[in-house]
């Protein structure tokens, strides 16, 4: 369902149901309404503002269609593809679109209804009342639509949009991120593992039917795939040392939803990943922005931040049938940080603030410090080898000495 609602079409289609509903209505409940009280009104004037009405919001909906799809090019031209996904997702833009394609509707049934005489002067009136309804509303959304587009698409915009989206995923994990060395878990001998037919990217795992599962077969299950994972017939998706039927296998098989593309809404490290490649980006030679590049790494430092402060809940790992494995800390560390030590190495005030941002997440997390100090001692021997200047060299070292000496 939450899928659903943020297709494009879903609210246009639903604003036009709406519209459609509400200009037909005028006709089924004109008999409420004194035939008196309507001429005294002046409904008839409803015949001119639908006209005006159906000719502007059609223009207004071409120009709203166009500016959205000019911040989708310039996002993926200038920042990149992977936030693409949350610009066409941004409700206040498919509001702004639904309400003015659905304004263009009603006006158009209600004209078509007046000239097939289906109204009589009660229902010009509610028609007439219908019609104030829907330009009070066209003025609302049209004033945070003004609002909206002059930031739409914009790099901070976008920065924001990935960092929130990361943000929430990391809170929605519920769990603390392994810190140390990659660990996998050893699959004993006879256990049944689970492998996926198709080849793509987990966008999403369902605990609650893995867990019905494991409870009627009485036996644990251990995931092996979290969201972000590539996974093809040859990568295991989960195992258990139960014997398993194979509609049990295909249960377990469906709780792993697999699309070709990666989704921000269980996937941190996905967040991390887009905002790496905003950095990237604005460090490319033709574009040399280092201060997107350190906006990026504040951003990912707080989303950091955010998940080495989630605390696990051991009780409930404990009882729990299914075994769900934490993101590690190294690859966290690597999908934000490495990326930009590599591109901005050469660039003093990067250099530094990615220095400060391992520091900070160390200070925050200790048992993260030697994961952040492995990252902060590759990014200082890469910004050495590529600075020319003594004194921006002499400059760094000093940082890297402060915070990890």
């Amino acid at each position: 369902m939450r899928l659903l609602t943020r297709r494009m079409w879903f609210r246009a289609a639903l604003f036009c149901l709406f519209a459609i509903l509400l200009a037909l209505a005028s006709a089924v409940l004109g008999h409420v309404i004194s035939y008196d009280f309507a001429a005294k009104v002046g409904a008839r004037s409803v015949d001119n503002i639908l006209n005006v009405l159906a000719s502007s919001m059609l223009a207004v909906t071409t120009f709203s269609l166009t500016a959205m799809v000019s911040g989708y090019s310039g996002a993926t031209s200038n920042i990149t593809p992977t936030a693409v996904q949350l610009l066409v997702e941004d409700s206040t833009a498919q509001n702004a679109l639904a309400t003015f394609l659905g304004s263009f509707v009603f006006a158009i049934v209600g004209i078509i209804a007046l000239s097939t005489g289906l109204y009589g002067e009660s229902g010009r009136f509610i028609l007439f009342g219908g019609t104030i309804l829907v330009i009070a509303i066209i003025v609302v959304t049209f004033l945070r639509w003004i609002e909206h587009i002059t930031r739409f698409g914009r790099v901070n915009d976008t920065i924001d949009r990935v960092e929130a989206a990361a943000m929430k995923a990391a809170r929605a994990m519920g769990r603390r991120p392994r810190v140390g060395p990659r660990r996998r878990r050893t699959v004993p001998d006879g256990a049944c593992s689970i492998h996926h037919e198709r080849i793509g990217r987990v966008t999403h795992v369902d605990i609650p039917a893995l867990r019905g599962i494991a409870e009627a077969l009485d036996a644990e299950i251990v995931v092996s795939a979290l969201p972000g994972t590539m996974v093809n017939p040859a990568r295991m998706l989960a195992w258990t040392s139960a014997n398993l039927e194979p509609k049990a296998v295909e249960r377990i098989r469906s709780s792993f939803t697999v699309a070709h593309d990666r989704a921000f809404d269980h996937d941190p490290r996905f967040g991390l990943v887009a905002l790496s490649e905003i950095a990237s980006r604005a460090l490319s030679p033709a574009v040399n922005d280092p201060g997107t590049a350190i906006s990026v790494l504040e951003a990912g430092t707080r989303v950091l931040a955010t998940m080495l402060a989630l605390e696990p809940d051991d009780d409930r790992e404990r009882a729990d049938t299914v075994v769900v494995p934490a993101f590690s800390v190294p690859d966290l560390l690597e999908d934000l940080y490495r990326p930009i030590a590599r591109d901005g190495a050469g660039i003093l005030e990067v250099a530094i603030r990615l220095q400060k941002s391992l520091a900070a997440l160390a200070a925050q997390s200790p048992e993260a410090r030697a994961d952040c100090k492995v990252i902060a001692d590759d990014a200082f021997s890469r910004a050495m080898a590529a600075m020319t200047a003594t004194v921006d060299q002499e400059r760094l070292a000093q940082i890297h000495h402060r915070y990890w000496s």
